[in-house]
């Protein structure tokens, strides 16, 4: 089974599109606020990144008809962006793919968070903390001679024992020139079991977390993804490669996350403590 392991040479263009990636997530974050609708989003990410001399990944994906995803409120995932609008206590996920460069085939930079569209309630803000808490956590025991269980294990614990869910249907994966590959990264398991990470390793982390119940409904579009019982989802997502001691999070931003208001929603920050 071949996964996507890099090479110092390789790591230089992935840096590239990851860095672009992260930058286009914090600017179109910067947009946000109620009244806008999720097709702005999607056009303000297109026109970032070919304005960047880069491609926007997700558009014309096995068919994904636009630039980005923008999952609203109980969409846990690939919402496609519309002309609905968003209102005060929703939540939106960006997930932002950037190729880079654009030809020959580029390298692929992934990366997703999610905001808050004025103020949420107290357990919108519990899910998403949790959520991002999750991928924090997942990040700090990754490391080479770890196993992918570690990052499942870890998350599903602390979600769990938060009262929110690990949704199972869908994973992190391996990246590089090519957006979904192997290693496969469930964001549930047991500690110690499952592939065994090595240095080089690139992958996303990307767990998403529902307030209620796991378990997954799809609309008929093939794509959107929502929760069965209609309760809100959240999502972070970062693209790492593995080092000897830690990880490299090569999708790390260099500012907190804001929205147009210029609150401090969900940031992850830089993630310099899990840099190794």
């Amino acid at each position: 089974m071949a996964y996507s392991i890099l090479s110092r040479h390789q790591l230089k263009p992935m840096r590239e599109a990851c860095r672009l990636a992260a930058e286009t997530l914090s600017a179109a974050g910067k947009i946000l606020k109620p009244g806008i609708t999720t097709n702005d989003i999607n056009e303000f990410v297109h026109n970032y990144t070919i304005e960047r001399n880069a491609i926007p990944a997700p558009l014309n994906y096995h068919g994904f008809p636009k630039s980005v995803c923008t999952s609203v409120n109980d969409v846990i995932c690939h919402g496609i962006p519309s002309e609905r609008v968003l209102k005060d206590g929703d939540i939106v996920n960006i997930d932002v793919t950037s190729i880079r460069p654009p030809r020959p085939r580029g390298w692929h930079g992934d990366t997703n968070a999610t905001f808050y569209i004025g103020t949420p309630s107290d357990s919108t803000k519990h899910l998403v903390e949790v959520t991002r808490e999750c991928l924090e956590m997942a990040i700090s025991v990754v490391r080479h001679g770890a196993y992918v269980g570690d990052i499942g294990a870890i998350i599903q614990e602390h979600a769990e024992k938060n009262d929110c869910s690990v949704v199972r249907d869908y994973t992190g994966h391996g990246i590089g020139k090519i957006f979904h590959c192997e290693p496969s990264i469930p964001h549930y398991g047991k500690k110690g079991h499952g592939v065994k990470l090595k240095r080089g390793m690139c992958f996303t982390i990307e767990p998403m977390i529902n307030l209620k119940s796991h378990e997954v409904r799809h609309l008929d579009d093939g794509w959107t993804a929502l929760t069965a019982d209609g309760a809100y989802s959240a999502q972070f997502e970062h693209t790492l490669v593995v080092t000897a001691e830690g990880c490299e999070v090569l999708t790390a931003r260099s500012e907190p996350l804001v929205n147009s208001e210029d609150k401090e929603w969900a940031s992850l920050g830089p993630l310099s403590s899990y840099i190794g």
